[in-house]
């Protein structure tokens, strides 16, 4: 389980997360929702150690965590899937996952990249290729690999249809769903609301850095407060025209 409560985060003068809270179940999606500039990946950012936050709570399986360096938090069971993939291109797909689990044992570690490519097969196929070489879908499988060889309680994931041909979205987002069923806590930002809601149990919208609607997946899609937040003022005055 983890619990967030009262983030801040500031880049300067500028506060980009302001009192931000929200939890992630196992086994659960909560999807954050928000137009460009309101804080989410900053959020999973702070969440991941990559940037400070000012103040508040971040507690992973009972023991608060808010400003640990990322690597112990890896060690504690959180992974970040970042935005744009950044798999290491040059190296080979076994190379970038074995890289993901270099917290564990070596027998964990063979173990663990056995049913990493259990669950994405193409990996298997392609394992002695070099990663720049995959395609976008590809790719993004294998920062869903990299990340589960540290096999986390919580996966922090950024955009991961982002850039990704229509076709493939649906087979990615399917993956998401199915690291969910084995049990791992999903927090994820995506800017593909309408397929986002259909794969989450739990909806987070953001506005200005701030939370404005939090509730199940199910009753989002229509609430005000979740189409400004996603839409924005104007856009949602147009619907409502």
């Amino acid at each position: 389980m983890l619990e967030v409560s009262d983030l801040h985060v500031a880049y300067g003068k500028i506060e980009a997360v302001r009192g931000v809270s929200l939890s992630v179940a196992p086994g659960r999606i909560t999807l954050v929702l928000g137009a460009n500039g309101a804080g989410k990946s900053t959020t999973l950012k702070a969440l991941a150690g990559l940037v400070p936050a000012q103040r508040g709570s971040v507690v992973l399986d009972g023991a608060e965590v808010l400003g640990q360096a990322p690597h112990r938090l890896v060690r504690r069971g959180l992974a970040l899937v970042p935005e744009g993939r950044r798999v290491f291109g040059p190296l080979t797909v076994a190379e970038n996952l074995r890289m993901g689990g270099y917290t564990a044992g070596k027998r964990l570690l063979e173990s663990t990249l056995a049913k990493v490519y259990d669950t994405f097969p193409i990996l298997a196929e392609r394992r002695d290729g070099a990663a720049g070489l995959l395609s976008g879908g590809e790719q993004q499988m294998l920062a869903f690999g990299r990340a589960l060889m540290s096999q986390p309680k919580v996966m922090l994931m950024d955009e991961p249809s982002m850039g990704l041909a229509p076709v493939v979205v649906d087979s990615i987002l399917a993956g998401v769903r199915q690291m969910a069923d084995d049990g791992i806590g999903i927090l994820m930002v995506e800017q593909n609301a309408e397929a986002g809601l259909d794969l989450a149990d739990e909806v987070v919208a953001v506005a200005r850095g701030e939370v404005v609607y939090t509730g199940a997946s199910g009753d989002a899609r229509n609430h005000a407060s979740v189409l400004r937040a996603f839409l924005g003022e104007a856009a949602l005055a147009g619907r409502e025209g």
